[in-house]
C-alpha cells in the first residue's frame, strides 16, 4: 500500500479531539497528515504533520487545503460542501463524499431522506423559520411538547430544545428547523456501520447511550447495550439499511431510539467518528478511529467484536467554571483497574464543554456500568 511512510498526504477538515483521536491512528501507520480548523489552538495541532489555520465555510480555504491532499476527510460537518464538490471534480478523494455529506448536513433533509427511503423516524414538520411554528400551533397541526432541532450547524446538545410552550419558542434563533414529534422512548441506541472504498461493511456492537437531562449532552455510552439480541439484531439492520441507502464511504453512526413499543426509529445519522464509539479505543479489537482511516484508505476492516465490555463516561465542564482549566480529582480515578481517562488538550474549560471522556473496561457490563458512575462522582472538570 503506498499510504505508509511515503509522500502520500491525508487530509483532515477539522482539528477537534475527533481530528486528535484519528491522528493516533496516522500516527501508528506514519501516514503523512495536514489538518485545518479555525482555532490556533486545536487539540490536533501538535498531532499532525502539517497543520494549517482557516474557516471550514470558506469556499477558498477549503478548497486550497484540499489541493495540498491526496485523500481528503473530515471530523466536522459544517464545512463548504461546494468546495468539496470541485475537489472531487479535479481528482481529489474526499471520503465521505460531497454527496453523502450533502444529504446529513441539513437535518430537514437528513429527514426528508430517511421519508424517502422507508426508514422509520419520527414524525415532524420542516419550517424556513422558527417563527412560522406559532401559525402551526394556532392551526392545531403541531402540538406540544415537540423536539425543535436547528436544521443547520447544530452540535453536542445545541441547536436541540423541548419545546413545552410558547414561552419555550421565544429563546430559540429564528432559523430553518424542524418540529419533531417528542418519541416517549425507553432508551437511545447507536450503531456505527464502517463500509470501505471496496464496499466491505461492518457493523459495531450496539451501543446505549445516557443522556444529561440539561445540557442534552451523552454522560454514558455503555457496549454491549443492556437490550434483548432481537432489539439488537433489529437495531442493527436498520443501521445497516441505513447505511446502504447513504452509499458511505468511512464510518456511519446510527443514532437511534428504542420505544416503549419496541419499535427503533432513527434519530439522526454523523458520516465520521462519533461519540458513541469512543469506548472503542480500549474496549475492541478496532477503534472506531482506526477504523475510518482503513475504510477511507480502502484497506481492509478490522474487528468490530468487543474485546471487554466498555462504558464511556463523558468530562464536561462544570456548571459556574470558566478559564483555565484542573481535572480535580484524576489521580483517584486512574488508580481504579480498567479506567482510561482520555484529555482532548482543551486548555480552557466552560460549562458542558466536551474536555475529555473516560474509558472503562470490565468483563461484566453491570459492574462497568457501577465503576463509571463512581468515576463520574470523583472527578470534576473546574477552573483554576
Amino acid at each position: 500500500m503506498k499510504y505508509f511512510s511515503s509522500n502520500f498526504k491525508l487530509g483532515i477538515l477539522g482539528g477537534g479531539q475527533l481530528g486528535k483521536m484519528l491522528l493516533y491512528n496516522t500516527r501508528k501507520f506514519d501516514i503523512h497528515t495536514c489538518v485545518i480548523d479555525p482555532s490556533a489552538q486545536a487539540p490536533s495541532k501538535l498531532a499532525c504533520n502539517e497543520f494549517f489555520e482557516g474557516d471550514l465555510m470558506d469556499y477558498d480555504t477549503v478548497y486550497n487545503f484540499g489541493k495540498k491532499v491526496d485523500t481528503l476527510t473530515f471530523e466536522i460537518e459544517n464545512v463548504n460542501i461546494e468546495a468539496l464538490k470541485a475537489l472531487e471534480k479535479e481528482g481529489t478523494n474526499v471520503y465521505p463524499s460531497s454527496k453523502t455529506l450533502e444529504k446529513i448536513q441539513n437535518k430537514a433533509t437528513q429527514k426528508l431522506f430517511y421519508i424517502d427511503h422507508n426508514l422509520p423516524t419520527a414524525p415532524f414538520q420542516r419550517f424556513a423559520y422558527t417563527e412560522e411554528i406559532y401559525t402551526a400551533i394556532e392551526h392545531s397541526s403541531i402540538e406540544f411538547p415537540f423536539v425543535w432541532k436547528s436544521a443547520q450547524f447544530g452540535y453536542d446538545g445545541n441547536g436541540v430544545k423541548v419545546v413545552r410552550s410558547n414561552e419555550d419558542l421565544k429563546s430559540l434563533p429564528n432559523v430553518e428547523c424542524i418540529a419533531e414529534e417528542l418519541v416517549p422512548f425507553k432508551s437511545e441506541l447507536a450503531v456505527i456501520v464502517a463500509r470501505n472504498i471496496q464496499g466491505d461493511i461492518k457493523a459495531y456492537p450496539v451501543v446505549e447511550m445516557e443522556f444529561h437531562p440539561e445540557a442534552n449532552q451523552v454522560e454514558y455510552v455503555l457496549c454491549p447495550a443492556r437490550i434483548s439480541e432481537e432489539i439488537s439484531k433489529k437495531a442493527e439492520d436498520i443501521a445497516l439499511k441505513t447505511s446502504a441507502a447513504f452509499d458511505h464511504v468511512g464510518l456511519l453512526a446510527v443514532e437511534l431510539f428504542l420505544t416503549q413499543n419496541d419499535e427503533i426509529l432513527v434519530n439522526e445519522v454523523a458520516p465520521r467518528p462519533h461519540n458513541s464509539g469512543h469506548q472503542t479505543i480500549e474496549a475492541s479489537y478496532t477503534s472506531q478511529f482506526e477504523q475510518h482511516i482503513r475504510a477511507i484508505l480502502g484497506m481492509p476492516l478490522g474487528s468490530t467484536e468487543n474485546k471487554l465490555s466498555g462504558v464511556m463516561v463523558n468530562l464536561v465542564g462544570s456548571e459556574g467554571h470558566h478559564g483555565d482549566v484542573v481535572y480535580e480529582n484524576i489521580e483517584k480515578i486512574m488508580e481504579m483497574d480498567g479506567v482510561t481517562p482520555h484529555l482532548y488538550g482543551k486548555k480552557e474549560t466552560r460549562p458542558f464543554r466536551k474536555m475529555g471522556h473516560v474509558t472503562i473496561v470490565h468483563s461484566n457490563i453491570y459492574n462497568a456500568r457501577m465503576i463509571a458512575e463512581e468515576v463520574k462522582k470523583s472527578i470534576k472538570v473546574i477552573s483554576k
